[in-house]
């Protein structure tokens, strides 16, 4: 159970040193000297950008989905009215206006 723990610990302390050691020697960029790449805080900075958008997005759609659930329910609405119609029954609906 140690070995396995060791290990991780091991290549984890080896990808430190060795992530250290490039930045120190110019081959990885990090210009505000936090130790992170920038390559790494750029990534992450355009992950967080994305998933706004896409958060975004994603509440513009409900928004629709809404629009569309509520004007099918008044397609049914007026469907029913049609079928009544074909019946033969009197229109329930706004009175036509007056012409003068």
């Amino acid at each position: 159970m140690i070995q396995p723990v060791l290990a991780i610990v091991g290549l984890s302390a080896i990808a430190v040193a060795t992530t250290y050691y490039f930045i120190k020697k110019g081959k990885i960029k990090d210009t505000d000297g936090d130790f992170i790449p920038d390559v790494i805080e750029d990534t992450v900075e355009e992950i967080k950008e994305f998933i706004e958008e896409t958060e975004e997005k994603i509440q513009s759609v409900k928004e629709e989905f809404q629009d569309v659930k509520d004007s099918i329910k008044e397609v049914v609405k007026q469907s029913k009215d049609v079928v009544d119609a074909a019946k033969g029954k009197k229109r329930r609906g706004r009175k036509p206006k007056n012409k003068k």
